[in-house]
């Protein structure tokens, strides 16, 4: 690696100074790396080991001829540092730190210079250990660690460019952050857990029994008691350089404890479930965001996920397809809503409907679980909702954020929805339009886009609302909305859509009116508590049907299918096209009607897909346009021009990798036309949209060689398990992540 800079001064050879000094010199990153360290053996210890290449037993000369001068003594002894080496600093010298308290340094650094110095770039490495000393350095302890610094508006961009690649090149992730935000940031995640630990371990041994408890204590209170064993030292100088952001989160956790306890005295189950429930969901999130599984408003760390496909293959067997997202996502909403005691059986517990859980509980609604798809959700009442903390982040959920715009227009709190990159392109304007017509008061974001902020305490009124386009999601955020309204709100579809939204409304008592393409309801009632059990999602479960249809020799079972009527437009499309598909065992469960779908190859033909059929297939239709590439003859598309507005432009995306792999195919503005063809391999970009990633693997039954389908990360969002699923009843595909 080429250097970086030519002498670096490293000013305390702790696990920190120690660990630095040996990665730089590991490295090769600078020409020569000094220690300094007032304790002698420590210094000379340094240099036996091989930690730094030159010792330096006077700091000033060191200083005076150092380009890079790295301060990794304790917080309260920087100062008195800085004023020693100030007199011989070079102004061309960067200066740096490894402290964990930033307001404190960048003080001590105003009151010696009278200003912080342009080069002069606050840093905090997020590593450690219990061991101390130059004998504990350890040149891969910053590797896969996170490095903040806190650069200041008069900083040297220079500067600041080389002091974040001297620690990227010592494997850590760089990331800036402003100075008072440091120091609240970390008073929470590690100044308070330390102090909490020391504090504990103290208490507890002051108690006469102390011997049985630390001699019994299990893993729990071992690990929580760890950090106790820290240096004290050290912790002392923390929190008192920190003091007031320590202050504050402890005043903050002692509220916590003091509900926690109230709960408990007086025994109030459903204050105690919320707390602990909210902190395992919370707890969970963390460790997904450190594994870099999960979508955060502020850490976008998604898997890099690619899907191999290869040909041949038959697909046999009987599976059953996660939940249904639409309902996953309304019973959470509507249980919310209730009175009582709601319980969910079969909820995707995929990240969509889970974005939507999380939603919840931060506006103040217990739920348990999930836990193999049972929920119970201690429901809040229509007004029971509580301002969230902050703005509520859907992560890639178009359902989410659109019918939940509907529900806090009429909440008496102002909330803000924000999505991942890709649902932050998808319009809002749509729901935004109705509900500013009823009296709420909502913004769009760039181009009519997320986020999606809304006033709360307006007074909503009823409207009729005839929609430009048909959109269930519309549909139902004026409804969820009309819940609120004053009067009779009414909306008038040109084409049926789902109609879930209504179904649900009436399984939790509500009246719902519907004649022929309207829908009515008014506001003001209550929702009552019920038992919901989620049918296996059709749109997941179409996967699995064309793939069956196009592939010979294949017979596949999919068990407990909802066949909503505004939902089954996949199966009245494939019988037009001459699969042979069967309902068997229909039934009704909690007003949805459910089947199980029985599928075996038969050759398909093209057809003109009826107009009328395609709002009820909407979702459907990148695997569609598999089943229609593998039919005899044309298949022609219109009337979804809602397809070039999905999690990505679905027709564009689905003729482009089509073409890639040979396909007869062109686009319109509202559809498609395809012919049947043979197909080949090649690379397809899924534009992170999961149905396009799902459709390309079934197309690898009919396909003459392999293929590689990028982006896949978001499948996690309606079908976590389709993979699994997909090997188990014979298609060849496996997944990398990185």
């Amino acid at each position: 690696m080429r250097c970086l800079t030519e002498r670096v001064l490293i000013i305390g050879l702790g696990l920190i100074g120690g660990s630095l000094a040996s990665a730089l010199r590991t490295r090769g990153i600078c020409r020569t790396v000094v220690g300094y360290d007032r304790d002698k053996d420590e210094l000379e210890a340094g240099l036996r080991l091989g930690v730094i290449g030159e010792a330096a037993t006077d700091l000033l000369t060191a200083a005076a001829e150092a380009d890079v001068i790295v301060l990794a003594v304790p917080v309260k002894a920087i100062e008195a540092v800085l004023a020693e080496i100030l007199p011989v600093l070079r102004p061309e010298t960067i200066l740096t730190d490894v402290g964990s308290v930033k307001g404190n340094v960048v003080k001590s650094a105003t009151e010696l210079f009278g200003h912080v110095p342009e080069r002069f770039i606050p840093g905090h490495p997020i590593a450690g250990s219990e061991k101390s000393g130059v004998a504990a350095a350890d040149a891969t302890l910053f590797e896969h660690h996170k490095v903040i610094i806190t650069p200041l508006p008069q900083s040297d961009p220079d500067a600041v460019t080389l002091i974040a690649r001297m620690w990227q090149s010592v494997g850590a992730q760089v990331l800036q952050m402003d100075v008072d935000r440091h120091d609240e940031v970390l008073a929470a995640t590690s100044h308070l857990p330390h102090l909490l630990a020391f504090s504990l371990v103290d208490t507890l041994a002051q108690e006469q029994d102390c011997n049985d408890i630390f001699r019994y204590a299990a893993g729990g209170f071992r690990d929580f008691t760890r950090v106790a064993a820290s240096d004290p030292t050290m912790w002392h100088d923390i929190g008192l350089a920190n003091k007031q952001a320590i202050l504050q989160k402890i005043d903050e956790f002692t509220s916590g404890v003091g509900r926690l306890r109230k709960a408990i005295e007086t025994e109030d189950s459903v204050a105690m479930l919320g707390i602990f429930t909210r902190a395992k969901a919370a707890r969970e999130h963390f460790s997904k965001i450190l594994s870099g599984s999960a979508y955060s408003q502020n850490n976008m760390m998604i898997k890099d996920t690619t899907f191999y496909a290869q040909p041949g293959g038959q697909v046999q067997g009987t599976i059953r397809a996660p939940g249904d997202k639409s309902i996953s996502h309304r019973s959470i909403m509507l249980g919310s809503l209730a009175d009582g005691v709601t319980e969910i059986t079969g909820f995707l517990e995929g990240e969509d409907s889970l974005a939507t859980l999380q939603a919840f509980r931060d506006m103040g609604v217990v739920i348990e679980g999930p836990h193999q798809g049972a929920v119970k959700i201690y429901g809040v009442g229509m007004n029971g909702l509580r301002q969230p903390p902050g703005p509520i982040y859907v992560g890639n959920s178009g359902t989410t954020i659109r019918l939940m715009s509907g529900l806090l227009a009429g909440q008496s709190f102002d909330s803000e929805l924000s999505g991942d990159a890709s649902l932050s392109k998808r319009p809002m304007e749509r729901v935004a339009k109705p509900l500013r017509l009823m009296g709420a008061q909502v913004e769009t974001g760039e181009n009519g886009c997320p986020p999606v902020k809304i006033k709360g305490g307006q007074a909503l009124k009823a409207i009729s609302y005839e929609m430009p386009m048909a959109s269930a999601q519309v549909k139902s955020c004026v409804m969820l909305a009309g819940l609120y309204a004053e009067g009779e709100t009414t909306v008038i579809e040109p084409a049926p859509t789902r109609d879930h939204t209504e179904r649900m409304l009436r399984g939790f008592g509500y009246q719902v009116d519907v004649d022929g393409n309207k829908v009515s309801l008014s506001g003001g009632g209550n929702l009552k508590a019920t038992k919901i059990d989620v049918p296996a999602d059709i749109s997941s479960s179409t996967f699995f049907m064309v793939a069956a249809a196009i592939c010979p020799g294949s017979d596949i079972t999919l068990e407990h299918v909802g066949i909503n009527p505004t939902r089954i437009g996949v199966i009245n499309i494939l019988r037009a096209m001459g699969s042979h598909l069967e309902l068997l065992n229909e039934r009704e469960v909690g007003g949805e009607p459910v089947a199980d779908i029985r599928i075996r190859y038969a050759p398909l033909k093209g057809i003109k897909i009826p107009e009328d059929q395609v709002p009820l297939a909407i979702d459907e239709f990148p695997a569609l346009f598999i089943a229609a590439v593998c039919a005899q003859g044309e298949t022609v598309l219109t009337g979804a021009e809602e397809l070039r507005v999905k999690e990505s432009d679905r027709i564009q995306a689905m003729v482009d990798g089509l073409k890639i792999l040979g396909a007869d195919i062109e686009g319109t503005p509202d559809g498609a036309i395809i012919r049947g063809s043979e197909l080949g391999g090649g690379v397809i970009e899924s534009h992170d949209d999961h149905r396009i990633a799902m459709a390309f693997t079934i197309a690898s039954l009919r396909a003459k060689d392999n293929i590689e389908i990028r982006e896949c990360a978001n499948v996690a969002t309606s079908f976590p398990n389709f993979v699994e699923l997909a090997q188990q009843v014979g298609i060849r595909v496996r997944k990398e992540e990185k």
